[in-house]
């Protein structure tokens, strides 16, 4: 490609982005629908701005694999073990019935061999990851309760494509004859790539990383961020495996670093870049022409599709995932779709000729459309299950104040008290509070330094001067609105050291998650004092009260931490439980001998 035609397709694809994205985001329809409407007006479709759509999805391709990569960052080891019943349990279910479903229409309705039948299901079953994960960020649902139950199940359907793309050639027989039955030498070679990048990981990349960290440049730590990536999946791809694979195996060997938060940083521009770049390429293959000789038929197998897959998703996410019915239909509207790895997967069965080119185009055709219709789709089902938000009373205040040291969100009963002592010793702050009444009443005693705002919202943290603040203090008393708000500050300004207000442990186990290392639950402290009161009432002196309330303390940040792994398994959960009482039994037991013995030696 010469540099004139070049810088040609790069102004196409950026003029339409910045056309097509507003729009679509002005009617709350998402970004995404917005890139997937610029690449159907430039691709060969409409105006045939840019006719190398191959070239084009080789690169944005790679969108997925950082995408992937960042995936692998947010989750460690122990994360991924704590996970394995929403992923290998809901999200092998989902595979199979779905698979299994969606093959047999294949099979009895549209004539397709066993051998096509169980290709075209295992495809069809998939989900876009770009799309699903994409829409949830974008929607800041990604955390919640229907938001993770997707993520894992995303997460299994990305790890069954391997298989899936490895079944090809063997399926195709003795049709495809050139497709060579994997040997024994091409599963040692798989397996001895997966290994030998876990092992090295483990041994190498923390090293790397400190090494380029001494230098100092966000520019060679970038790079080296990059090279991991591309190297790891390049290996892969040597290897026959899936690059995204890789991907997501670097970014989960880098998960417990303590460069994870720099590295996901780093990696964001390109990332969200690039995967535009997907989104436009998805959007340049569908083919309008097709649709207009045959819409009932593509229709109808877009329709069929989408309808499958939910019918199937909601009852899962109902009884498997233990989520609420407004969840499940949630969690079937961003799944409904097809994925990118069908592409793949389809493209290599049309080449072993275990499917026909016309058969193939069709179900391409149908994949891209119910990716266009998701945006749509989740926006429906969300208005359908979703209360109607309340509109701020006024517009947010503009806020003018000198840079500030910390910011506080939230200016209720513990925000106040954060507040009045760090005025007392003249420390610098700015409040962000939601209420508008809390803003009032708060003003008449004074507060110059509080304003009405929303503290997640972007704009507002900007006009705070978040980025010269050193300390953010989230003191808000609605849980969802504090993690929302964390995930904000942690993201944009990672340099802030995040005090956070917490409700309970599940609370604290969702904030810990984000990155807040020690969040601070509201009734912990209070409840200590009140014990305090209540030991001493009984007789007990003032120095074993404290004593006995001290060691309760270090060993229940203990047992928080332990839990904090297997949180998500409620079984472990209780037995962890369980055994904290009773060690906690015994060390009280033990503190009782000693101040006896004590005692009988003075």
């Amino acid at each position: 490609m010469d540099g004139h035609h070049f810088l040609e397709t790069a102004v196409v694809f950026l003029l339409a982005t910045v056309i097509a994205v507003p729009l679509t985001k002005r009617f709350r329809l998402g970004a995404v629908l917005g890139y997937l409407l610029a690449g159907v007006v430039i691709g060969p479709s409409v105006l045939g701005l840019v006719s190398d759509t191959e070239g084009v999805a080789t690169i944005s391709d790679f969108g997925v694999v950082l995408m992937l990569f960042v995936i692998g960052l947010e989750l460690s080891p122990s994360r991924l073990w704590v996970m394995r019943r929403a992923v290998f349990g809901t999200g092998s279910l989902q595979v199979l019935a779905c698979s299994a479903a969606l093959g047999a229409i294949g099979y009895f309705l549209f004539g397709l061999t066993w051998k096509a039948a169980v290709i075209v299901g295992g495809s069809l079953a998939l989900s876009s990851t770009a799309f699903g994960l994409q829409i949830l960020a974008e929607r800041k649902e990604a955390g919640t309760v229907y938001g993770r139950q997707a993520f894992a199940i995303l997460l299994f359907q990305d790890l069954a494509a391997i298989p899936l793309i490895a079944a090809v050639p063997l399926l195709g027989g003795a049709i495809a004859r050139d497709a060579h039955a994997p040997d024994l030498m091409s599963v040692v070679r798989v397996v001895g790539t997966i290994l030998a990048v876990i092992v090295g990981g483990r041994l190498l990349l923390r090293h790397v990383f400190r090494f380029v960290a001494r230098a100092k440049s966000t520019e060679v730590f970038t790079a080296t961020a990059l090279l991991v990536v591309m190297g790891t999946a390049w290996l892969m791809e040597l290897a026959g495996i899936s690059t995204t694979l890789g991907a997501f195996l670097a970014g989960l060997l880098l998960a417990d670093s303590e460069y994870r938060h720099e590295l996901e940083s780093n990696i964001e521009p390109f990332k969200g870049l690039l995967l535009g770049l997907f989104f436009i390429s998805v959007g340049m293959s569908v083919d309008l022409a097709m649709l207009v000789d045959k819409p009932l038929l593509v229709l109808g197998m877009v329709a069929l599709l989408m309808v499958v897959k939910a019918v199937l998703i909601m009852p899962l996410g109902r009884l498997v995932g233990a989520l609420t019915t407004a969840d499940s239909v949630r969690l079937a509207a961003v799944l409904a779709c097809g994925g990118e790895f069908a592409f793949v997967i389809l493209n290599l069965a049309q080449q072993g000729r275990v499917i026909d080119d016309a058969q193939r185009g069709l179900m391409v055709m149908a994949i891209s459309l119910s990716m266009a219709l998701t945006p749509l789709l989740v926006l429906v089902a969300s208005r359908m299950v979703t209360e109607r938000v309340r509109k701020p009373d006024r517009e947010f205040d503009n806020i003018e104040a000198d840079t500030p040291r910390v910011i506080i969100a939230g200016f209720g009963r513990m925000g106040q008290i954060v507040a009045r002592i760090l005025r007392a010793q003249g420390i610098q702050f700015v409040a962000l509070e939601s209420s508008v009444e809390q803003v009032e009443t708060s003003r008449r005693f004074g507060g110059t330094s509080l304003f009405f705002g929303d503290p997640a919202r972007p704009e507002m943290l900007r006009a705070a001067q978040a980025d010269k603040a050193e300390v953010f203090v989230i003191a808000t008393d609605d849980p969802e609105a504090n993690l929302r708000t964390a995930r904000l500050v942690r993201r944009q300004y990672p340099h802030l050291k995040i005090v956070a207000r917490a409700r309970n442990r599940q609370h604290v186990f969702r904030l810990m998650d984000i990155g807040v290392e020690d969040p601070v639950r509201e009734t912990f402290y209070s409840s200590l004092e009140m014990t305090r009161h209540v030991l001493e009432s009984l007789g007990m002196s003032a120095e074993v009260a404290q004593s006995r309330l001290e060691r309760f303390r270090r060993h229940d940040d203990q047992v928080l931490r332990a839990q904090y792994l297997v949180y998500d398994d409620e079984t472990a959960l209780v037995q962890t439980t369980k055994e904290a009482l009773h060690d906690l039994q015994q060390l009280f037991e033990a503190d009782a001998v000693e101040e006896r013995v004590r005692e009988e030696g003075s």
